[in-house]
């Protein structure tokens, strides 16, 4: 595999590569292996979590709002901020 760079990158890869002890075909061979994977992670995730079905009985449209969860807290679990008049 060849590649073109810039002059700047391949200075980078060359440091890069002599701190982690290593070639620079190496340290660029590892980065595009992590880039693979962490995209193929990624897609691999996204097409696990649209096959989610919706759990039954949980509908967020049917939540309570903010106001009605403040008027029914019982006790000091759930207490609105009041800022006092200045």
């Amino acid at each position: 595999m060849t590649i073109t760079v810039s002059e700047e990158a391949a200075h980078w890869a060359r440091k890069q590569a002599a701190e982690e002890n290593t070639s620079v075909s190496k340290l660029v061979g590892r980065m595009l292996e992590d880039r693979m994977r962490r995209t193929d992670d990624y897609w691999k995730a996204y097409e696990k979590w649209k096959k989610i079905k919706p759990i039954p009985g949980l509908d967020a449209a049917k939540r309570m709002s903010r106001q009605e969860l403040y008027d029914t807290a019982r006790g000091p679990v759930v207490r609105r901020h009041q800022r006092p008049a200045v």
